[in-house]
């Protein structure tokens, strides 16, 4: 009588953890010592098919398989590549980047998923599924991958160059104890129950629920952060804004930056460095927002250098990866139920190496298309640098006869 508790005890322990030629000599070494019948019950322990155990019984009674191998020469089933000798052409070309309008790409405007990929191999004549896709796309080197924003556009050839000229003027108004703050307008929110991207810890299978479409609430509107980076203090002002972001919008939240920080910290001040992109409401060819800087550095007294960077690298502006970057990590997965929420939020912001963040909301209407002539640009006090002066410009505070 076959003891099969004992054959299964001896399976588990030893013949299971084998590899696959290990297993198929275990079985087969206690299928020949059960005799008759052994075959079977060994087949229904071990989970191995008898055509298995029984080339087992032959690899016991042949000659012995070089080192390493688990099959005799030949054994197991061809590659894929080698029944189907096209099959990796065809697949390369489906998945390489192809020419626009080409119109033998079949996935030239589809998405290059593994069931698509292997339904169109199949109706080119191949027999493969999803999975052996996935083998064979790793096999040619390639693998899911993102975008990645690379691409600026057009590259000024002066680009380096006023980088450069950016960090040598930085860096002498620091050394001078003079305030350098980095400004720009973040991307204006939706106000309301609206989906927020990211996540938020919440129990689990209870989400929060928001509006399925954002439409703008016409009570609520949107909002605009515009802010204003000290880069020596690692701190920053946010003024909300609930009209337009305008120059004169850009100015205000800079001169409330000055009067809510910077005095306190800069009581010595003589001149403040600006560093800001070169479009928006504080663009190198917005005329209303050099105004509006005259109109500052007269009230203040201070001599405003202004240092823009070149289009098309928005990114490098301190305040987008210091700040900005920051407050949206800290509002992620959160609706902005309302005003208060968003300056409570930004306010609340804070880093590891010392980031603190002021901000109040701003209830002032700044109108759009406000124009500026000529003549009055003429009265302003601004005197460009030889490098680039259209990025590189000093606002002079004017005296009252002058103004």
């Amino acid at each position: 009588m076959i003891d099969k508790q004992a054959i299964g005890r001896r399976w588990d322990a030893d013949g299971s953890k084998r590899d696959e030629r290990g297993r198929r000599l275990f079985a087969a070494s206690e299928t020949r010592a059960a005799g008759w019948g052994g075959l079977v019950a060994v087949s229904e322990i071990s989970g191995l098919a008898r055509s298995t155990i029984e080339r087992g019984l032959k690899d016991l009674d042949g000659p012995a398989l070089s080192a390493g191998r688990m099959r005799r020469d030949g054994g197991g089933p061809r590659p894929l590549t080698k029944r189907d000798p096209t099959l990796l052409d065809d697949l390369r070309r489906l998945v390489e980047p192809v020419t626009l309008g080409d119109p033998v790409r079949p996935l030239l405007w589809v998405s290059k998923s593994l069931d698509k990929l292997a339904a169109s191999l199949t109706g080119m004549g191949h027999s493969i599924s999803p999975n052996s896709v996935r083998k064979l796309l790793c096999e040619l080197g390639f693998s899911r991958q993102a975008n990645r924003k690379a691409e600026e556009g057009s590259r000024h050839p002066d680009r380096n160059a006023q980088f450069d000229h950016i960090n040598v003027e930085v860096v002498a108004a620091q050394a001078a104890g003079q305030p350098v703050i980095s400004v720009d307008t973040k991307k204006k929110e939706l106000i309301g129950n609206y989906r927020n991207g990211g996540t938020d810890y919440r129990p689990k299978g209870e989400p929060q629920r928001v509006k399925v479409h954002d439409f703008e609430d016409k009570n609520l509107g949107k909002v605009a952060p515009y802010g204003v980076y000290d880069i020596a203090a690692n701190s920053g002002w946010v003024s909300v804004g609930i009209t337009h972001d305008t120059a004169q919008f850009a100015v205000s939240a800079i001169a409330t930056w000055l009067k809510k920080m910077g005095r306190r910290r800069y009581p010595k001040a003589r001149q403040l460095t600006i560093t800001a992109d070169c479009g928006g409401s504080n663009g190198a060819r917005v005329r209303l927002w050099k105004v509006e800087l005259q109109k500052f550095a007269d009230r203040t007294g201070l001599t405003i250098k202004v240092l823009h960077y070149p289009p098309g690298t928005s990114k490098w502006n301190k305040i987008e990866h210091r700040m900005f970057c920051h407050i949206t990590q800290n509002w992620r997965g959160r609706p902005l139920a309302d005003r208060a929420t968003v300056v409570d939020l930004i306010a609340a912001t804070k880093t590891k190496t010392g980031l603190k963040i002021k901000s109040a909301l701003d209830t002032r209407t700044y109108e759009k298309g406000i124009k500026v002539g000529k003549a009055e640009m003429e009265r302003l006090d601004i005197r460009g640098d030889t490098f680039h002066p259209e990025w590189n410009y000093t606002v002079m505070p004017r005296t009252a006869k002058s103004v």
